[in-house]
């Protein structure tokens, strides 16, 4: 008892190190359910005689600040089942220290909020599952992951399905208790052994703990260090399984940016539907879908040559995302998937394509097998001259060895009912292109076929990623590949990482992401990185690192056009703050003309120029814990011929728990010679985050650009009236930034109901 104590003490001081006789729970530690045979209230009171049999998950280690030692405050977990629900007690001990749980939303943000929760892979393939999370203050977050859990994209909280929790606090621990309804899963009947782990997030002390125990490099959620939840008695065997998810939505907007004012008012309603064909393959159909709950855009001052790309936000998007959205690499996606419902008018606002109908079925065939498919039809759209336009996704995915797979994808773009005839009518950009003998062609397809293969080390170390892909349309099919090879090795100490990747000149793929495409023709494309760790013995500082980033592209003919090179130094503290200090070295020679700012007004630059300049930059994240905290980043040096200083970053006020202000800002103050532009170039985004209860959320953004001078306003109401039920009321208008005057407002409406059959 006397060295449970002092180790207890060592580590709340932060001094344990590694100790002969702190025993980890490694990765593949069993941990036996059995079938409940009473039944279990959700109540967060572990009175039922089934918790009392059941094994105890305990002896958590600590993974940050340091993976050295037994967590002080430790957690107890217990699982058992019945026919319909799979059931979780975590057991928390700690002392009176204020829990920090920003707000009452769900889907929290996972980094800034006390927590404790599982990862579950029921495909017991180290690779795809689901993750549960709960707050002291019963907030509940929930998703999928994907990739193994080797990293932050490896986690998408965009997943929303039905379970239940109890949270219950008590003086010396806090208590919850959840039910997971097996139709909330994907899961083999079969299989009688799932992947698992446990995770407890105590941002108040900086510290999270795991029951296998995570090394500090690794994320938490990685399923190369989880345990086996091995079950005593045979999972239930799958009934039905199906949701109807109606909804009906109205608006009313005014436009007065058209002569004379356009109003409109719309009612409208839909219809989606998730239809269980095995236990861990899914159907999800949705009839005339409508998206205008979801949040806007935040805005962004874009000063190079390629597109940003924006998140994807729709839900029907997101459910087993990964299997399209990471096919490829960063320079060359095959598929993204806001390429579908959205497009950009002739003045590069994105504008809504409404949707008709869509299907996708994804999920497990077998432990080995995974796929997704998927078909959308969009309507015409006159007002962008758009016809009606069908896309077909498919990726299959075959998993081997222990963390590795190679999938295979398809995506097709076609446009529908057009005729050369019609370019007064469908006069969309990418529709009508010209031949070597500057003939008019339709392009009314687009094509892209593409392989990939993840290769993941057991222990995670090493990694590499290789692909190849080839796009097809009605002009060229020659020079149209794009492809790359990664590899990646992580310890402790070192993380080292190689790649080299190409897109040539043909290579475009309309329902994918290629923001080279029309700027370079062709490239090829070398990187690297080399960062070293290193734990100080200082108490306020967990993790140095200095590093160094190099890229190199070069074009067809051999002429380098880019070449970047970056050298940092991060700093990670105990009080959860990061510094970060960089300096920066570019070289462009420019292979397109192209305007920073306004080609209108100001110079711009031609192809063949060449510039090379240096910067200094340094960013900070403060204290999360505090009411009070922010995220700067500044830097300043060089740009093309001239100079920039940019700020940008967000300051953030806590009214826990019960809602948040904060307001994102970036300044770009641009002195260029002659003509080519002197301009200082903002954006404002106050935001206001009200959680009244765990049911009721107010979200109030306020953007000013004056890029693109414009004011923009958008509040959104949601009460969750039942799980995974809504009801929102949306308002947004944009303003002239001089007088305030209205260019256009709309107000809507939108109910949804969540009914299992």
């Amino acid at each position: 008892m006397l060295q449970k104590h002092i180790i207890v003490f060592l580590c709340l001081i932060g001094l344990a190190e590694t100790h002969p006789t702190l025993a980890q729970n490694k990765p593949q530690t069993p941990l036996s359910i059995k079938k409940a045979i009473g039944a279990i209230q959700i109540d967060g009171v572990l009175d039922e005689e089934d918790w009392k049999r059941a094994m105890v998950a305990k002896d958590f280690f600590l993974k940050f600040p340091v993976d050295t030692a037994l967590a002080p405050f430790q957690t107890e977990v217990r699982l058992t089942f019945d026919e319909d629900n799979l059931y979780v007690s975590f057991v928390c001990y700690d002392d009176q220290t204020p829990d920090i749980v920003q707000s009452l939303r769900r889907d929290f943000d996972y980094g800034s909020n006390d927590n404790v929760g599982l990862t579950l892979g029921p495909y017991n393939d180290r690779i795809n599952g689901f993750f549960f999370v709960v707050t002291p203050r019963g907030v509940q977050m929930e998703g999928t992951v994907s990739q193994g859990g080797t990293g932050e994209d490896s986690f998408n909280s965009t997943w929303d399905n039905k379970w239940y929790s109890k949270v219950v606090k008590y003086e010396d621990r806090w208590i919850a208790e959840l039910a997971i309804p097996f139709k909330s899963l994907r899961f083999k009947s079969n299989l009688r052994e799932w992947n698992i782990n446990f995770v407890r997030w105590d941002i108040k002390r900086n510290q999270s703990s795991t029951w296998v125990a995570v090394p500090i490099q690794y994320d938490e959620g990685s399923f190369a260090y989880s345990g086996q939840l091995v079950w005593e008695d045979p999972p239930p065997k799958a009934g039905s399984n199906i949701s109807l998810i109606p909804y009906v939505a109205g608006s009313s907007s005014v436009d007065r940016e058209t002569t004379p004012t356009n109003r409109d008012q719309d009612f409208q309603g839909g219809l989606d539907a998730k239809v269980a064909v095995t236990p861990s393959l899914n159907l999800d159909l949705t009839i005339n879908p409508d998206f205008s709950q979801v949040e806007v855009d935040r805005q962004v001052i874009n000063l190079t040559r390629f597109e940003f790309r924006f998140p994807e936000r729709r839900q029907f998007f997101l459910e087993n995302s990964d299997l399209f959205g990471n096919a490829g690499f960063p320079e060359s996606r095959p598929f993204f998937s806001r390429r579908i419902g959205l497009a950009r008018d002739s003045s590069s606002n994105i504008q809504k394509v409404p949707i008709a109908f869509g299907a996708r079925i994804s999920g497990s065939i077998t432990k080995d097998w995974r796929v997704s498919a998927m078909n959308m039809q969009t309507r015409e759209q006159l007002s962008l001259g758009l016809p009606r336009q069908n896309y077909t996704v498919a990726t299959i995915q075959r998993n081997f060895w222990k963390q590795s797979n190679v999938g295979i994808t398809y995506v097709d773009k076609q446009s529908l009912g057009l005729h050369l005839r019609d370019t007064m009518k469908y006069f969309y950009k990418d529709l009508v292109k010209r031949n070597e003998r500057s003939e008019a062609v339709l392009n009314d397809f687009n094509r892209v076929l593409a392989i990939d293969t993840d290769l993941l080390s057991i222990d995670n170390k090493w990694y590499m990623s290789a692909f190849m892909g080839k796009a097809f349309d009605v002009l060229r099919s020659d020079h149209s590949l794009a492809g790359g090879l990664f590899g990646r090795y992580a310890d402790r100490n070192w993380e080292v990482f190689l790649g080299e990747t190409f897109v040539e000149e043909n290579y475009n793929s309309e329902a994918g992401f290629v923001p080279s495409y029309g700027v370079y023709p062709g490239q090829f494309n070398t990187f690297g990185n080399i960062a070293h760790r290193f734990y100080p013995k200082e108490k306020s500082v967990v993790v140095m690192s200095p590093g160094v980033m190099v890229t190199y592209t070069h074009i067809p003919d051999g002429t380098i056009t880019d070449r970047n090179v970056m050298f940092n130094y991060d700093f990670r503290f105990r009080n959860t703050s990061n510094l970060r200090f960089g300096y920066g070295m570019t070289f462009q020679r420019l292979t397109s003309d192209f305007s920073l700012i306004d080609e209108d007004r100001y110079t711009s630059y031609l192809e063949g120029e060449t510039y090379e300049w240096g910067s200094l930059s340094v960013s900070y994240s403060s204290d999360q814990r505090k009411l009070i905290n922010y995220q700067l980043q500044s830097s300043y040096g060089g740009f093309y011929n001239g100079t920039n200083l940019n700020i940008n970053g967000q300051l953030n006020y806590r009214y826990q728990p019960f809602g948040s202000l904060s307001i994102r800002y970036d300044y770009n103050d641009l002195r260029l010679p002659d003509n080519y532009g002197q301009e200082k170039l903002f954006l404002l985004g106050p935001r206001l985050d009200l959680t009244f209860t765990d049911k009721l959320f107010l979200t109030t953004f306020v953007q000013y650009n004056n890029l693109a001078d414009n004011v923009n306003l958008n509040a959104r109401f949601q009460w969750r009236y039942q799980p995974a039920s809504d009801f929102f009321i949306v308002y947004t208008e944009n303003y002239l930034p001089g007088t305030l005057g209205s260019k256009n407002r709309a107000l809507v409406f939108k109910f949804t109901y969540w009914l299992n059959l």
